[in-house]
């Protein structure tokens, strides 16, 4: 996405109330350090609930692909379950990127089980449609009459060779390259470009499959598939198809950017967890050669669960289990499928993103998009202007895990040492309806949930916070309104100011003080109204805090030394 640009040399040629209001524009920008662009049609149909969206409910995704790995192509169909949640428009939107194309739709109602008949669909009609870009306009007509209590499906045919991956995983698309032993090593990541890369759907994070989702796969014989959930079934080729057909299913709602598959030639490990909600299978596949070292690196995986289980609560998706894949591409987190592709390095990719030394006793991506599982998947941000709900929280998640290996003082250092990383170029929270993310949603983003933790001031009722989020919103997808509101209430602090000065401004606090007739002076500055913090300070050989807010305030302090400020809050020091 490109930042609207504002044609300076060309503003002679415009009137001087023109001129000013384009000069005003920039500088609010600029005074609001937030993202000023202009969103393209493309961007608010990707990321808005307009007239092809509000009207109707994802149920189920039941999709259906054959790999045609030779020719870098796919073809298959995606079975929409829907029902109405508002009175229809004529249009529906269908999510399909370019060069993908849609070669038919079919809606049908379904038609509910009876003592002596199973469900089963009737066709209603053969829909036209006509592309917009990376949208299909389904025109589902108004000759006939909803029923507002039945559940409907549409049937969607497509075929074609889907965009490749140029840096996967955060240039989204396919990834189709080969192992070390020259076999076929498939596979796809799309959470930023969305799952509309790779097969039709409403591609709204704010829409989860929240019944059942399929996914089946027709793929060479000599290759394994692996995908969401659980697997259901695999037929082997026969007289009318060489392919073998593999199938999987989820049980819990997923994010559609979750929905994946894996093609490679895999050995399957094994190990169990005894979770919170009892024992569970763990699955690990690693690429043949190389079993060894996946044996070896993924034992972590248990004691990695439990750590999460005791911070964050159980599991969430135990009757989908966990699994492990090695992926042709660093990780993504996803739902029971988590990617990896850390190389079997401790650190991410042998380094340490912390600069602590710290980062290099556990694997960075295990870790990381196992932390997932609770915030992302299990509790999901409506709009992905909110993903610092996934990120920043997951961030902090490699803390708790830390805690648990290390101890409390080598996690807070870990935690501290990412903050050189923060950027503060734009807000964490990004603009609302257009699917655009904020920035520093990971490492500012965590830097936010330490500051909660202190705030809080009792590690215990921070653990239950964390246990808390994941059982009030399990399942759910949420709004920031609906985070904010159920953290506030649960810590009975009011957080508001906090909120927006760290989530909707660049902006972070100074502290200013003055040592002045055996009195220390401070105040904030560079804050939103009503902005305060517990600021801890070493003064006359003691620790003592003291709440700074934007007025001045005093605390005794009879030494001509210079005071220390020992807190881990994100602030600045400016005498």
């Amino acid at each position: 996405m490109k930042h609207a640009t504002v044609p300076f040399l060309n503003t002679i040629f415009l009137n001087r109330k023109t001129r000013f209001q384009i000069v005003l524009l920039v500088a609010v920008c600029f005074l609001l350090s937030t993202k000023c662009f202009a969103a393209s049609k493309a961007d608010s149909l990707r990321g808005g609930n307009g007239v092809g969206r509000f009207w109707w409910d994802v149920k189920r995704y039941q999709l259906d692909i054959t790999f045609n790995i030779p020719e870098k192509k796919i073809s298959g169909c995606n079975s929409i379950r829907f029902k109405l949640k508002d009175t229809p428009s004529t249009l529906m939107q269908i999510d399909l990127q370019y060069p993908l194309q849609l070669d038919s739709a079919i809606l049908s109602k379904v038609v509910s089980a009876s003592a002596t008949q199973h469900e089963h669909s009737e066709k209603i009609a053969s829909l036209t449609f006509k592309r917009d870009n990376d949208v299909y306009w389904l025109n589902v007509g108004s000759s006939f009459i909803w029923d507002k209590t039945a559940a409907y499906e549409i049937q969607l045919y497509y075929n074609g060779a889907p965009q490749e991956a140029v840096h996967p995983p955060w240039d989204g698309g396919f990834i189709w390259t080969k192992d070390e032993q020259n076999n076929p090593w498939v596979a796809v990541a799309c959470q930023g470009k969305g799952a509309s890369v790779w097969f039709p759907l409403k591609d709204d994070q704010n829409d989860e499959p929240d019944e059942f989702t399929s996914i089946t796969m027709h793929h060479p014989d000599y290759l394994k598939a692996i995908s969401n959930g659980r697997l259901v079934s695999e037929i082997p080729p026969s007289a009318t198809s060489p392919l073998r057909t593999t199938i999987y299913a989820v049980r819990n709602p997923i994010n559609a950017y979750d929905i994946t598959f894996y093609l490679g030639d895999y050995v399957l490990l094994g190990d169990f967890f005894k979770g919170e909600k009892g024992t569970m299978i763990l699955n690990y596949f690693a690429l043949r050669a190389h079993e060894k070292k996946a044996k070896t690196q993924f034992a972590m995986a248990p004691q990695m669960l439990n750590c999460f289980e005791h911070w964050m609560g159980p599991y969430p998706f135990t009757n989908d289990t966990y699994k492990l894949i090695e992926a042709p591409y660093l990780g993504m987190e996803h739902q029971s499928a988590i990617a990896y592709g850390n190389e079997f390095k401790m650190g991410y990719l042998g380094k340490d993103r912390s600069n602590t030394g710290i980062g290099l006793q556990f694997d960075f991506i295990l870790v990381h998009e196992s932390g997932h599982e609770w915030f992302g998947n299990n509790i999901t941000a409506g709009d992905i202007a909110d993903n610092w709900i996934h990120e920043g929280w997951t961030t902090y998640a490699e803390c708790l895990y830390v805690e648990c290996l290390l101890g409390k003082d080598k996690a807070f250092k870990y935690t501290k040492g990412q903050w050189a990383a923060i950027k503060n170029d734009h807000p964490i929270i990004g603009p609302y309806g257009v699917n655009q993310e904020g920035s520093d949603i990971y490492y500012k983003g965590s830097a936010v949930v330490h500051m909660i933790r202190l705030l809080i001031n009792d590690d215990e009722k921070f653990r239950q916070l964390l246990r808390n989020l994941n059982s009030h919103f399990y399942h759910q997808t949420i709004s920031e309104q609906q985070f904010e509101a159920y953290i506030q209430q649960f810590t009975h602090l009011d957080l508001t100011s906090f909120f927006n000065q760290y989530l909707r401004t660049t902006q972070i606090p100074q502290l200013e003080f003055e040592n002045k007739n055996g009195h220390l002076n401070l105040r904030f500055t560079n804050t939103v109204k009503n902005f305060s913090l517990p600021i801890t300070i070493e003064l006359n050989g003691t620790n003592q805090k003291h709440i700074v807010s934007n007025d001045w305030s005093s605390v005794d302090f009879n030494s001509k030394q210079e005071p220390v400020f020992l807190n881990d809050f994100l602030f600045q020091v400016k005498k």
